[in-house]
């Protein structure tokens, strides 16, 4: 009983002895703390790339076509969005030669028969809400080559202070937390550095690849695309350096 007793009084001392060691000290000590900040916007923007391609035996005849029906392409586009940015790109003009069968000898230098001729049309725009309705009418001359949606400058603007008040607001939260952790009050840390690194993928779409289809483009009416513009997302990570007083 004795030996019973002495082994329990032994325990309770150093029971005692780990309950009376002071906390770890962290006065003086640096933190440092990741934090992120999200947002979302819907696209209000859109960029559309349309094209026009002609292919004749006479190049200045394929030449032509292309310019008349590029120039009435634009003016539709202007007709049917006046507030639309357009810009012309990517005359083209390839010579078209003459296939050989794969069982006869390959001359030396194939026979021109023909040219191809096109040119390429983009159009930027935030009037989402007419969007459908001209690229219908353009595309009784022209083909709409490509269409990808994304944020305006003024919008993109707006998210970015957003993003940046979200990724602050983040961090100020996260020092809370580590304080609240270690048993103290936020009166006793003072964060020492901010470092912000932007992480948003402002890289545009890539350009599609030119059509090479020989036929010419339909002139008939033609029924109204559906469009869903989507949204962006911008994220932005910060970290911080909060020093213990």
């Amino acid at each position: 009983m004795r030996r019973i007793f002495l082994a329990l009084f032994a325990a309770a001392c150093c029971t005692g002895a780990v309950a009376q060691q002071p906390a770890v000290q962290a006065s003086g000590a640096v933190i440092v703390i990741p934090a992120e900040g999200e947002v979302t916007r819907a696209n209000d923007e859109a960029h559309a790339t349309f094209s026009i391609e002609e292919q004749d035996r006479d190049k200045a005849a394929a030449a032509s076509r292309v310019n008349a029906k590029a120039k009435q392409g634009v003016e539709i586009l202007k007709r049917e969005d006046p507030g639309a940015k357009l810009q012309t790109r990517g005359y083209y003009t390839y010579p078209v030669y003459e296939e050989t069968p794969p069982n006869l000898p390959q001359p030396k230098q194939r026979r021109i028969v023909g040219w191809r001729v096109g040119q390429y049309v983009e159009l930027t725009t935030t009037n989402l809400a007419k969007l459908p309705a001209t690229v219908a009418a353009a595309q009784r001359v022209l083909s709409l080559n490509g269409l990808y949606f994304g944020l305006s400058r003024a919008a993109r603007r707006e998210l970015d202070r957003e993003r940046i008040e979200a990724a602050y607001r983040n961090l100020n939260e996260r020092v809370s937390f580590v304080l609240q952790a270690m048993g103290r009050s936020p009166a006793d840390a003072a964060i020492d550095t901010i470092d912000f690194e932007a992480t948003g993928n402002y890289a545009p779409a890539a350009a599609p690849a030119a059509m090479r289809a020989l036929a010419k483009a339909p002139e008939a009416d033609v029924t109204e695309p559906s469009f869903e513009p989507g949204e962006t997302t911008l994220s932005m990570r910060v970290v911080g350096r909060v020093k213990i007083r």
